[in-house]
């Protein structure tokens, strides 16, 4: 059912975006998920980045509480936004993957100088993947930066449980 509602997601014509859905396990109960559109024909492209996305959010958690959220439609300015994804491997790419320091940072920079202030940040750098809240560094939250973390057609909760369609 995964592969069928996937394929579907992936045969949207030109005039409507693609949406993902996405959700990030971290250490200590944190737990994030989100939401991409993203143009059609980026699809084609062998690296979507933040340019590719017309619609972007996320939400953090601990133990199923609702920590912050963030969305690109509010980025204040100057904050820290730049995304990396690989359409035909569904999955956001690693510092290790691209050779660079940071290569997801969504409201949080990766140095604690540009994390999550005001609200909630993401960053996946070359010491980990974890979350800001509010101008601070949440340590805790950390994973190796090579963890991968699930990227799915249909809305993830969080949990990281897909919800599966219904008829």
């Amino acid at each position: 059912m995964r592969t069928a509602a996937f394929a579907l997601a992936l045969s949207a014509t030109q005039a409507h975006a693609v949406d993902f859905y996405f959700c990030w396990k971290g250490d200590n109960g944190y737990t994030m998920t989100g939401q991409m559109s993203v143009n059609p024909t980026a699809l084609n492209k062998p690296l979507i980045t933040q340019n590719d996305v017309s619609e972007f959010r996320i939400a953090g958690y601990r133990d199923g509480q609702l920590l912050g959220k963030w969305d690109m439609a509010t980025r204040a300015e100057g904050a820290s936004w730049f995304l990396n994804y690989d359409p035909t491997a569904r999955e956001f790419l690693t510092p290790g993957a691209m050779g660079l320091g940071v290569s997801q940072a969504w409201n949080a920079d990766g140095t604690a100088t540009d994390c999550g202030d005001p609200g909630f940040g993401f960053n996946l750098g070359n010491f980990a993947q974890d979350f800001c809240v509010n101008g601070q560094w949440i340590e805790e939250s950390g994973m190796p930066p090579e963890t991968p973390f699930l990227v799915s057609p249909v809305p993830v909760d969080p949990l990281c449980r897909v919800y599966a369609p219904t008829s």
